[in-house]
């Protein structure tokens, strides 16, 4: 394999990677193994034809362009790894030379790691983020746990309430006819959750059990079944059950109920405690958001388009990914979302511009304050990924390839960049 490197205007370049005529030989047996066994000619058994009578019947170039597709990765694999420049793109491949007895040649149009200039890195103001805890979010916190160990109650003896918990029937009627899906039994409506139209749920305030009452709205003008959109209509319901939230007593039995503490001012003190412990993370973290954005204002540098699309994609695969784990598939999204594809990729297409910003300039302070990781930080990270997988650091290393051991090494100075300019930064 050999390769000449071409760059290009605005951070590209074109890859020029030419196999030799023994090394996509060796790809065409590849190509005919693989497909040898989907022929079939009179006389031989299927899987058991010469590869020369395939060619003699169909042409040389039979197996060519499946040769194609296995010779490209290995070969461009091996250009990027000779390759001294620093390759953050997806390659676009258009194929040059495909003969018989000749080079194999394609080229890749790649995006290259653009320079970054830094501004100012140091010292950057920010103003103070208040971390105190009051009163008031400690109250908040401890009435969230009530709610959450909160139990239902029917009730009998009143009428519906804001926050009520109610099953009723509804019949709802537009110029006095009935509509498809106006009509519901037994359907369960928390008062206040704002599920219904507008002005719906306000109306069944004061509502008793079992006597009916009437609702009258007006359908948004954008609402989804367009012959309703607009329309006022009157709704017929009848409050079937009312249910409400019955909190716990707020005491020493309900503190060593929800923690394991036994007294009310203990459990308080220790909500205060975790909630200032958040605060110091949450400050923590838009302070590093202030001081790499304000890094970023200040610093020059030419994206390429073709990294931008990279990174969108790799954003969306990570999505993806995610939704997966809950059960859902990416074209199930889109279906649900109304989304195309390319309509979600332009959606990613600010963050992933961020995240690329985000990275170079620390990567670019790391160079500039010529901080390293030391083998004892690499060890100590890799412990913590062992745990963090349930394995053994020894197991964990034999599975971390070169290129994976490079890229834990920069994230991790990566890391130490954003530490450094974070306590460089001065509070206001």
């Amino acid at each position: 394999m050999s390769l000449q490197v071409e760059k290009l205007e605005g951070n590209m370049a074109k890859l020029t990677i030419e196999a030799s005529a023994e090394e996509f030989e060796k790809a065409v047996e590849k190509a005919y193994q693989k497909s040898k066994g989907k022929v079939s000619i009179p006389g031989f058994r299927k899987g058991k034809v010469p590869r020369k009578m395939i060619e003699q019947m169909y042409g040389k170039e039979i197996f060519f362009e499946d040769a194609a597709n296995i010779a490209i990765p290995e070969a461009y694999a091996a250009a990027v790894d000779e390759c001294t420049e620093e390759i953050v793109s997806q390659p676009k491949i258009e194929v040059v030379q495909l003969e018989a007895g000749k080079p194999f040649i394609f080229t890749a149009e790649v995006a290259l790691k653009p320079d970054v200039t830094l501004g100012k890195y140091k010292g950057i103001e920010i103003d103070k983020i208040d971390i105190a805890v009051t009163d008031e979010e400690i109250d908040a916190a401890i009435d969230k746990e009530r709610e959450n160990n909160a139990r239902t109650i029917s009730v009998e003896d009143r009428a519906v309430q804001d926050g009520d918990m109610t099953t009723l029937d509804f019949e709802g009627f537009v110029d006095g006819k009935s509509f498809e899906g106006g009509k519901g039994e037994n359907y369960p409506l928390t008062i206040g959750s704002n599920t219904f139209i507008p002005g719906f749920e306000e109306q069944l305030i004061g509502a008793e059990i079992d006597r009916e009452v009437e609702v009258n709205v007006t359908f948004p003008e954008d609402y989804q079944a367009e012959e309703l959109a607009g329309k006022p209509a009157v709704f017929k319901c009848t409050i079937r059950e009312i249910k409400e939230k019955e909190l716990p007593t707020l005491d020493d039995e309900f503190a060593s109920e929800v923690s394991e503490f036994d007294t009310l001012a203990e459990y308080r003190e220790d909500v205060k405690k975790n909630l200032a412990e958040k605060k110091v993370e949450e400050a923590r973290s838009k302070k590093e958001e202030i001081v790499v954005n304000a890094i970023i204002e200040d610093a020059q540098m030419d994206i390429p388009e073709a990294m931008l699309t990279t990174q969108q994609q790799q954003m969306a695969d990570e999505f993806a990914q995610r939704i997966r784990m809950q059960g859902i598939t990416i074209e199930q999204y889109f279906q649900f979302t109304g989304l195309t594809k390319e309509a979600f990729l332009e959606q990613m297409k600010p963050q992933a511009d961020q995240r690329i910003k985000y990275r170079l300039v620390l990567e670019a302070v790391a160079k500039a304050e010529n901080l390293e990781v030391s083998e004892e930080e690499y060890t100590e990270e890799i412990k913590k990924m062992a745990e963090s997988y349930r394995m053994t650091e020894e197991k964990l290393t034999e599975m971390i390839s070169t290129f994976e051991e490079k890229a834990i090494k920069e994230d991790l100075c990566v890391k130490k960049a954003l530490d450094f300019v974070v306590e460089n930064a001065i509070e206001k």
